[in-house]
């Protein structure tokens, strides 16, 4: 499985030599109807097969753009690692699968590019964000969307405190105790988090007093300063993860400019990365959701100026050349045609032709390249009375 953000997406839309097939189904993470997802996938190969000897391909040539595909079908392995929805991507020298935590409708399409809008939902706003979980013992750094998450590794961040104050001053780690061995639970178990490692922590339990506050606010002014090198121009939501008498320390170390007001109170060591992720989308949903309403809005009172547009004509140009701010996109409509940058010409066809791409794909993919903002919403959810619409930066 390939992992989609949306350096991927721009690799997969640089248009390339050679018909591009794309495949998208849904699948099953655990029941009979395992036994039915390769079917779907063989019926579908069997339809872009069709098409591309409709396009003109002789059998070697579909059988080497296919084959990679095909060879899935018989991967029991790969069908009981599925999730939700499956997208496979196969042209003449690229092969991708994406599994996908929300269901497609089946569909397989040949064009001169990959179809990649029913993907969009894992990219569009609503919406990244960062999760920051501290402990005296550990820094993680989580980054998810609506349906994703991953840990992301940390450069230039001190991994706890002892690392922290070992590297700012050697001296500070006589204030320390450090176990000889590891803890242990009822009954002799080793407890969850500590072993031969060595773990330092400060004597005493509770709250920190005033010099170990001056220390721990030191330790996260430097986790600060690593995550402000890491993070660069990406201002995302942050929540931080955190026991509570933490919390206002960070904060006040901190120079991020968008620290979510909320945060998850508690030891995070004691939760998954899936167990953050599910405790930081409930505070940053309707922030999203918020922003999404307030772009709605602003549409509606620019739609009658030049800094707005509904018609396709103008914003899939747009969009290429980086105009495009915000982007509402239907993911249950398609429009297929052809698009020439260099004259900036666009032709819109009833039916797809040979030689179409989807139109609204297209849109939503630049739009996002050059740093725009796209809402992947279904045909009613999409302001103003066009197949989609738009918010130019000029």
């Amino acid at each position: 499985m390939d992992i989609l953000d949306r350096k991927e997406l721009e690799r997969l839309s640089t248009k390339q030599d050679g018909w591009h097939v794309s495949i998208y189904m849904p699948t099953h993470r655990a029941s009979d109807e395992i036994q039915q997802d390769p079917i779907r996938l063989k019926n579908l190969l069997t339809e872009a097969k069709d098409r591309l000897r409709e396009r003109g391909l002789r059998p070697p040539e579909i059988k080497s753009i296919l084959e990679p595909a095909s060879a899935l079908l018989d991967d029991h392995i790969f069908w009981r690692q599925q999730s939700d929805g499956l997208a496979v991507l196969a042209a003449q020298d690229a092969f991708h699968t994406y599994r996908l935590p929300f269901s497609f409708e089946e569909q397989a399409i040949v064009s001169y590019k990959f179809y990649t809008k029913p993907l969009l939902p894992i990219l569009s706003s609503g919406g990244r964000f960062l999760v920051l979980a501290l402990s005296q013992d550990q820094v993680r750094l989580l980054q998810g969307t609506r349906y994703t998450v991953g840990e992301v590794d940390l450069e230039n961040v001190p991994e706890s405190l002892a690392e922290a104050l070992r590297l700012d001053d050697p001296e500070a780690r006589l204030q320390f105790h450090t176990a000889t061995g590891p803890a242990h639970g009822e009954g002799g178990a080793p407890m969850a988090g500590t072993g031969a490692d060595r773990r330092a922590t400060f004597h005493g339990t509770g709250a920190p007093s005033d010099d170990e506050k001056s220390r721990i606010l030191r330790y996260f002014q430097l986790v600060d300063a690593g995550l402000q090198e890491m993070l660069a121009d990406q201002q995302v939501p942050l929540v931080l993860a955190s026991v509570d008498y933490l919390l206002p320390l960070y904060r006040e170390a901190s120079s991020y400019d968008d620290i979510v007001q909320q945060s998850i109170e508690g030891n995070p060591e004691e939760l998954s990365a899936k167990e953050l992720h599910n405790r930081a989308w409930a505070l940053v949903h309707p922030r999203f959701r918020e922003e999404q309403e307030e772009a709605a809005r602003l549409y509606q009172q620019l739609a009658s100026g030049d800094r707005a547009s509904a018609e396709l004509e103008e914003i899939v140009p747009a969009a290429y050349y980086g105009r495009v701010a915000t982007l509402f996109v239907p993911l249950d409509l398609q429009r297929w045609g052809t698009f020439d940058a260099t004259t900036n010409k666009l032709d819109i066809h009833d039916e797809m032709q040979p030689e179409d791409v989807e139109l609204l794909d297209l849109a939503a993919v630049h739009t996002l390249i050059n740093g725009g903002t796209v809402y992947a919403v279904d045909s009613g959810h999409v302001p103003g009375d066009g197949p989609l619409a738009a918010l130019l930066r000029y």
